[in-house]
């Protein structure tokens, strides 16, 4: 289990990262998220050939990962696009409500009993967010764009806790990115058709945001990917969105060194921020105090 939690953890980093590659590339957020999934496929493909790996299952259940990889592609472009409007800080602090929306999610799609202490958590962070939003007006469009890619990232994680329970991590990685490439286009295609009529769509990014591009396809996406995917196994949704509120941590802090995003920031921003951490760091605690309680109860 501890090696579990410092695996999720390093995961945890290397998506924390992904909003810094996110500003560090040229291309513009549907473009970018277009070539991830892109490489993503392409990657994994070539992984499951290396290790002739079977990709065989029903047709219906390939559908249904596509259909999950679709809303993991627009979580994407939700993510890239609050990074680019606000900022990566504030772009991460908005993810930080993964936790939020998993612990109305999940118990609603196992009809399970609603825990209170993850109730608790949940309004810890809507807490956290009411000063964030109060001290950062001018921010509040890249704010709810992160919140809606939390809720998508709440939800493609629900939906993959039960097909972790049958079948290899790698198989639903290679059909959720395949979903996820084609939300990508068709996003494409309805931005130029529906919102950009003059602009051309930058598809042709500039020679070292493929380097960019690769890590964040190959190594935050596909490896990072699979394994959580694969921690599922283990862990619960909750628990593992949870962890993704320490994103923030590691992104904030990677920021404030590459970009010194800390002197654009009030001490609003780092009190919400505050807030919404003690709400990550105190779940453990209490949902432990919640076991114990249960346990003496049934003795």
């Amino acid at each position: 289990m501890l090696k579990d939690y410092l695996q999720l953890h390093f995961i945890v980093l290397l998506w924390g990262f992904t909003a810094i590659l996110g500003l560090l590339i040229s291309i513009p957020a549907l473009e970018l998220v277009f070539y991830r999934t892109l490489l993503s496929v392409i990657g994994l493909a070539m992984l499951l050939f290396v290790r002739r790996q079977s990709i065989r299952i029903q047709p219906t259940t390939i559908v249904q990962l596509i259909l999950t990889g679709s809303i993991v592609g627009l979580h994407w472009v939700l993510f890239f696009a609050s990074a680019r409007v606000a900022n990566a800080s504030i772009c991460l602090a908005g993810m930080a409500t993964c936790s939020l929306w998993t612990s109305v999610i999940e118990p609603f799609a196992n009809r399970k009993a609603v825990k209170w202490y993850e109730v608790l958590s949940g309004l810890a962070i809507i807490m956290g967010l009411y000063v964030i939003f109060r001290f950062e007006l001018n921010q509040i469009t890249g704010l709810l764009l992160a919140l809606g890619s939390a809720f998508l990232a709440s939800v493609f994680t629900v939906i993959n806790s039960r097909f972790t329970k049958k079948y290899h991590h790698h198989t639903i990685t290679f059909y959720e990115m395949i979903g996820a490439l084609l939300m990508a286009l068709i996003s494409l295609l309805v931005y130029q058709q529906f919102f950009n009529h003059s602009t051309p769509l930058q598809l042709v990014p500039q020679p070292t945001d493929w380097l960019w591009i690769a890590i964040l396809a190959w190594i935050c996406t596909v490896y990072a990917y699979a394994e959580a995917v694969e921690l599922m196994k283990r862990l619960t949704a909750f628990a593992i969105n949870l962890t993704v509120n320490l994103e923030p941590v590691y992104g904030i802090i990677l920021a404030a060194v590459l970009f010194h995003e800390h002197q654009q920031l009030t001490s609003g921003f780092y009190l919400g921020t505050v807030i919404i951490l003690l709400a990550v760091l105190s779940y453990p605690l209490l949902k432990r105090r919640d076991d114990a309680k249960n346990s003496f109860s049934h003795v």
